[in-house]
């Protein structure tokens, strides 16, 4: 067979090149390419597929979830509580606030943070809870409400890997006091470049925070007060009103390809498969498995013509970045040790039965069955 990439966009949108194409035409001919009637109709869009108010769109989601922050207050002295166990742009955006970021472990068997372990770490310092639906897999986000509910803290939740999930029936988004999305090029819902958006409960907090993205103004020269500029390109809104209405197919794909490996894989009992809350419905923005030795693995596979990733390779907590923590190797073993076995596997709208069970029969092979 020929080569299975890990993932494949030009395949995904081979399909709507003519839309795409005359999208960005659109935009380059009008003469308005920050703001203005794209940016809008995206926002009006995702927010009506969403079923909520509005969306505030930024220029990426960890700027995104900085101006959440920012206009909540949150800053020098509080503590933000999250996982190791995902991209840095989520801690990152708590320290740059200047505020404390603090780590508590995974839910073993899960790629979540543990709501369990989220209460221990709870402190009068403590502001915020920012779970991650990592891999598109929705979190426990009932407990972690009733977390927040019960020591008056935000919930915030990260949707960066989960656009489109479903928890008991309404998108994840929609249940915290805010939410960020990524449109990264390989996320679900992908643009051509870099893109965010927030969702805000509060009407004012959600004013703020779309002042805040836009250097604490509303109108040009009155800026009431310092803020950032993180506003989303007309033109990647243009693109990303061609790719929304196609989100929901892309996503069930993904789901029906997980369906084919859970299949492909039964039969090897040294590999764990992603683990699913009931009442939830992922989407699977990465199909990550766990086995003993990752680095054969990857290398059989890629000898078979196999692309694969790892998503993520370590734990925040042991990085250079966070040493001023003082929690190195072994302060968070389940993170840890998923962050040590985790490959991910070829995963996108558009992949075949054929190239998943080519996939199976090469990691059966791997283990002998």
């Amino acid at each position: 067979m020929a080569r299975i990439s890990f993932s494949d966009l030009k395949r995904q949108y081979a399909p709507l090149r003519e839309t795409l194409h005359a999208a960005a035409g659109r935009v380059i001919d009008s003469g308005q390419y920050i703001g203005g009637p794209e940016v809008k109709g995206f926002e009006q869009e995702m927010a009506t597929w969403m079923g909520v108010p509005e969306i505030v769109s930024c220029a990426c989601a960890t700027s995104g979830l900085f101006a959440v922050m920012k206009s909540m207050g949150i800053g020098p002295g509080d503590e933000v509580i999250t996982t190791p166990h995902t991209a840095i742009a989520t801690a990152e955006a708590v320290s740059l606030t200047g505020a404390q970021v603090v780590f508590a472990d995974l839910k073993p068997g899960s790629c979540n943070i543990d709501p369990e372990q989220v209460a221990k770490k709870i402190t009068p310092r403590t502001k915020a809870l920012i779970p991650v639906h990592l891999y598109g897999i929705p979190a426990d986000i009932d407990a972690f409400k009733a977390l927040a509910t019960a020591n008056g803290l935000w919930l915030i939740e990260d949707c960066a890997q989960a656009q489109g999930a479903r928890y008991q029936g309404k998108y994840v988004g929609t249940y915290g006091d805010a939410s960020v999305f990524s449109f990264f090029p390989s996320k679900n819902l992908g643009g051509f470049g870099d893109g965010g958006a927030t969702f805000v409960r509060d009407d004012a907090l959600r004013r703020k925070v779309r002042m805040y993205s836009n250097h604490g103004r509303e109108s040009k020269y009155i800026h009431e007060f310092e803020g950032i500029n993180s506003r989303l390109d007309a033109i990647q809104a243009a693109l990303l009103r061609v790719n929304l209405p196609h989100l929901d197919a892309w996503n069930a794909q993904r789901r029906e390809a997980a369906g084919w490996y859970a299949q492909e894989l039964a039969a090897v009992k040294e590999l764990t498969i992603p683990a699913v809350l009931p009442g939830t419905e992922p989407i699977f923005h990465v199909y990550g498995v766990l086995v003993p030795d990752r680095e054969k693995l990857t290398h059989h596979l890629k000898s078979q013509g196999i692309e694969s990733g790892v998503h993520y390779p370590y734990a925040l907590n042991v990085l250079p970045a966070y040493e001023r923590l003082n929690q190195g190797k072994g302060s968070f073993p389940v993170a840890e040790h998923f962050c040590e076995h985790e490959i991910s596997l070829p995963m996108f709208p558009g992949i075949t039965r054929e190239e998943v069970a080519a996939v199976g029969q090469a990691i059966r092979t791997f283990f002998g069955r």
